[in-house]
């Protein structure tokens, strides 16, 4: 100790007291009484002894001239003059929610193939002289300090914290070691537990780390990774009790989720890797690159590679649903597989799926020699029970797509087109679809998949070929022309509704007029009907009344005929009389002058019409009384003349 690393204010005092504090100083600089402050230690370094110096190691454990094991603390200590001195340094402290590193300078070799030293026999750094008595290893340590402060010896021990480095009486070599350790530290983030938040800032880290060991045996030859050797390491915070339930080294099968690690980052790196994401309307076929070799549970019916149980190495039997996992992508890979309805896009530039982006439209040869090509879509559906067979057969739906589907659709369609002239594969597409989707879909169950349904496109030319595309402008103009002649009906017929239309709009407009009339004529026909009812009614009256008048003058007729007969007979038989004195023509126009008067005065006397208002009887030139009467007197006449024949016969 020198004259300088004495405190200041005891310096004062012993140089302010003369004498005595010259004696005080003389004690000082013999080694006989040392100062140490209460945040530091003392580390006594023996100047001589009688037992020699340190022949093995650092420290002198026997006695011997060297480094003590035992630190002083705060407070003076009283010691052999000329023969020790005390090194003062301060106490190692390590920041909350940090690491220290240890490293042993001295203790036992680090056998071959260990990387740390071990602490299984001994842990406690403070005890120096049980840690090299029960077989403490040099290097640096497995074993880390949390935070706090810790009394450690400098002389042995070198420890690293993230803000200085703790040791005494490093040379050049030493401290170039150390200093490159600190940069290896630093690299790796060794100072900051493992931490693996839920969220970082606004977004899911959706994170977990993935865990490679420095030190252990060895993997056997056909280990990819370590496999689990259960919780009892603390997630590999406590490597004595990994090594000693069998851990390994090398990246480890057991991640590290959600939490803070204190992890020794010189016995075990971590790499951050996302989680599995399965999303709805998938599966994930876990290809196993780890484990125990499985039992094939795929049957017997499928000979296409054996599907084992979950943790086995190979394709597991049983797909992950949809969800997040915890899963070691170097452990294997999750294929996902959708269970939703996909399509498959054969069309340059578009795609319908993740699956298709390599498929282009099939370029046909038809009946007439045209190579069009034909852009289509074809619907899929995979049952998630049969995923696991999907992928253990094709490796993924991708290599599924291009190696197998791909080449049977095209020869599919460029069959059929060779049966069909180009104008026919146009004309006919909707009955190719549905020959199309009955053929396929035997064809996909050969490969566990279940076809939905396929969309045929309109076949187009190739670049540079323009007679596909005349006889599409002969199609197109044929059609414009059928339709023009539908158009010009169509026309047509608006025409003729648009004159119903206004016709019905003038015919509404006249509505009350046309109402009025209507109603007009009807009153009209009603007062026509009733006359013409009334007319009946009169004819009816004047034939009853004609009839009546008509039997009334029959019967005066028949009477006053049946007198004037009577007068005429009486008269008649009179004339008879006479006429039989008279002779000659002049009798005979005498009789018939007689006669005419005769009836005239009848006729005067009965107040009887010449004519009567009706005519009776009646033959083909008609009647009258003129007739009437001539017809009497020529009956009379008659019977006059067989009167007088008779009269002139002789009598016997």
């Amino acid at each position: 100790m020198s004259w300088f690393e004495l405190p200041p204010v005891l310096l004062s005092l012993l140089l302010g007291f003369g004498g005595i504090g010259f004696i005080v100083l003389l004690l000082y600089a013999a080694g006989m009484v040392r100062y140490i402050p209460n945040d530091r230690v003392g580390v006594v370094e023996k100047l001589w002894s009688a037992s020699g110096s340190v022949q093995a190691g650092l420290l002198a454990l026997q006695g011997e001239a060297g480094f003590q094991p035992e630190l002083r603390r705060g407070g003076f200590h009283f010691f052999t003059p000329f023969q020790y001195r005390v090194h003062i340094h301060p106490m190692v402290s390590v920041t909350q929610g940090k690491i220290g590193y240890v490293f042993a300078r001295d203790g036992l070799d680090l056998p071959a193939g260990q990387t740390l030293a071990s602490n299984a026999a001994v842990s406690d750094f403070l005890d120096v002289r049980s840690f090299l008595k029960l077989g403490g290893q040099k290097g640096p340590q497995r074993k880390v300090l949390r935070e706090g402060t810790h009394v450690i010896n400098p002389a042995l021990f070198v420890v690293m914290t993230e803000e200085a480095t703790y040791a005494l009486n490093m040379d050049a070599h030493e401290r170039s070691y150390y200093e490159r350790m600190r940069g290896l530290l630093e690299e790796r983030n060794a100072f900051s537990p493992v931490v693996i938040k839920e969220k970082s800032g606004s977004h899911d880290s959706d994170q977990l780390a993935v865990v490679t060991v420095q030190d252990g045996p060895a993997l056997s030859r056909d280990e990819l990774l370590a496999p689990d050797v259960g919780d009892a390491h603390n997630s590999f915070q406590e490597p004595e009790r990994f090594l000693a339930a069998g851990g390994r080294r090398g990246r480890q099968e057991r991640v590290l989720v959600e939490g803070t690690y204190y992890i020794n980052r010189l016995f075990a790196t971590v790499e951050f890797i996302a989680k599995t994401i399965i999303p709805v309307g998938y599966v994930g076929v876990v290809v196993s690159y780890t484990g125990a070799r499985g039992e094939d549970v795929s049957g017997s019916e499928y000979s296409h590679g054996e599907l084992v149980n979950a943790g086995c190495r190979g394709v597991w039997r049983e797909p992950l649903m949809p969800g997040k996992y915890a899963f070691n992508t170097y452990a294997g890979k999750i294929e996902l597989v959708p269970t939703t309805n996909f399509v498959l896009m054969w069309q340059s530039g578009e795609s319908g799926s993740s699956f298709d982006s390599n498929l282009r439209e099939i370029t046909l040869i038809t009946k007439d020699a045209f190579e069009p090509q034909l852009p289509l879509s074809v619907v899929v559906h995979i049952d998630y029970r049969k995923a696991p067979m999907v992928v253990q057969r094709f490796g993924n739906v991708k290599q599924l797509v291009e190696q197998t589907l791909d080449p049977m659709v095209s020869s599919y369609f460029k069959n059929v087109s060779q049966t069909h002239t180009f104008i026919q594969l146009i004309q006919s597409r909707s009955e190719l679809q549905t020959n199309a989707s009955r053929d396929m879909r035997e064809r996909f169950l050969a490969y566990s998949l279940e076809f939905q349904e396929v969309l045929i496109g309109t076949p187009r030319p190739q670049p540079g070929d323009h007679k596909i595309e005349a006889i599409m402008a002969q199609l197109r103009d044929r059609q414009i022309a059928r339709e023009q002649v539908e158009t010009f009906a169509q026309k047509e017929i608006a025409a003729n509704k648009q004159r119903e239309l206004n016709e019905a709009e003038k015919r509404a407009e006249k509505q009350a007029e046309l109402t009025a009339s209507l109603v007009d004529i009807s009153i009209k026909e009603n007062h026509g009907a009733a006359a013409v009812k009334a007319a009946e009614k009169r004819r009816q009256e004047i034939e009853a009344l004609a009839q009546g008048e008509r039997y009334r003058q029959e019967a005066e007729g028949q009477g006053r005929a049946a007198a004037i007969r009577s007068v005429g007979e009486a008269e008649g038989s009179a004339i008879r009389a006479r006429s039989e004195a008279l002779e000659g023509e002049g009798a005979d126009k005498q009789l018939m002058q007689t006669v005419m008067l005769r009836l005239a005065e009848a006729f005067e006397t009965a107040r009887v019409p010449l004519v009567p208002q009706i005519q009776l009887g009646g033959g083909a030139e008609g009647g009258n009384a003129f007739s009437t009467l001539l017809g009497l007197m020529t009956a009379l006449k008659a019977r006059e003349l067989e009167g007088g024949a008779a009269a002139a016969q002789p009598r016997s």
